[in-house]
């Protein structure tokens, strides 16, 4: 999927700004649908990995690959990625230290996706949220 990044239609939406580190639309291939629960940076022992909001999208980006390969996807069948953050102003000073860690999990693929500033978490402790829905090709 390397040369293609996704099976999916990327839409090009010339109307819109260029979309950079997401897509604007998609249309997915015939398949089936995965939706993630969100996913944090809570490691299998149930605590936050990682004190940092790139540490914690590290651990995250894991959960959310790891959740995907389980139910037969891969992080190239991504249609949809919403990101919650506790802190917009860290999210935004840390954009440079996230890119190699995004592409560790997803490459140069980079789905339709929402960026929301939130309060609070579930975990006091946790600082972003990745909530994902997948189409599995066939």
């Amino acid at each position: 999927m390397d040369g293609a990044l996704t099976p999916h239609r990327i839409v090009p939406v010339p109307e819109l700004m260029e979309p950079v580190g997401f897509a604007h639309a998609i249309v997915t291939a015939p398949g089936h649908t995965v939706y993630l629960a969100g996913q944090t940076a809570h490691g299998d022992d149930g605590e936050v990995q990682g004190s940092t909001l790139v540490e914690q999208f590290d651990a995250a980006a894991w959960n959310v690959v790891t959740a995907l390969r389980a139910a037969g996807a891969e992080p190239g069948h991504l249609v949809s990625m919403i990101m919650y953050v506790t802190d917009m102003a860290e999210y935004r000073s840390s954009l440079r230290d996230l890119l190699p860690v995004w592409r560790k999990y997803f490459g140069r693929y980079y789905p339709p996706a929402a960026l929301i500033g939130v309060q609070a978490l579930v975990d006091p402790a946790a600082k972003i949220e990745l909530v994902c829905t997948a189409v599995i090709p066939g």
